[in-house]
């Protein structure tokens, strides 16, 4: 017998691969963790009773000033050393903001569970960023319906601690600057990705 935790994940699994959640919910889901993150000084964001996740803090791409974005995020083992962004923006036709905003400043802290964390982050490509792919699907099967109903590829980061030698110490992380737009700290994902 399936459990009720599993039938409500199955439940906005669902519901979160519709184009009206993808419509509504990049308004509605990042208010609600943003105010809730806030009120409980960094230890909860409701989004992710569902699927983990974390507040971004990052600089924008074009003024330099701090962007926060609760996204959700794939924790990459039980120590949480690094954690997989999907730039999926709900499945929705243009790169979220927080991705352009990593490509040109890709040093950014993290807020996860109540701790601030430096962080670098490195936007995946090849075999890389196939196999991480593979197993962000596997992890939240929606991400797969958003891809298919856009043209763009979703970016697809890995973020590793600062403090354990994640990434190679360039400013860009060797992706160059620019690409992406806006660093107005829009939120990216189901439920609170």
């Amino acid at each position: 017998m399936t459990s009720s935790p599993d039938r409500m994940r199955r439940l906005v699994q669902k519901v979160s691969s519709t184009r009206t959640f993808a419509r509504v919910a990049p308004y509605v889901v990042p208010a609600l963790d943003r105010a809730v993150h806030r009120l409980t000084g960094g230890r909860v964001l409701l989004s992710a009773r569902m699927l983990p996740g974390l507040v971004l803090t990052s600089r924008g791409a074009a003024t330099g000033l701090p962007r926060r974005v609760p996204l959700a995020c794939m924790p990459e083992d039980a120590a949480a050393a690094g954690w997989l962004l999907v730039g999926s923006n709900f499945g929705r036709d243009a790169h979220p903001a927080w991705t352009g905003n990593l490509l040109k400043h890709p040093d950014a802290e993290v807020s996860w569970q109540g701790r601030t964390i430096p962080v670098r982050a490195r936007l995946l490509e090849g075999a890389e960023r196939e196999a991480a792919w593979r197993a962000v699907v596997a992890f939240w099967p929606p991400y797969a319906t958003y891809q298919a109903r856009i043209e763009r590829r979703i970016r697809l980061f890995r973020l590793t601690r600062r403090d354990q030698g994640g990434g190679d110490g360039g400013r860009d992380g060797g992706h160059g600057g620019g690409r992406g737009s806006a660093d107005d700290g829009r939120h990216d994902g189901p439920p609170s990705a």
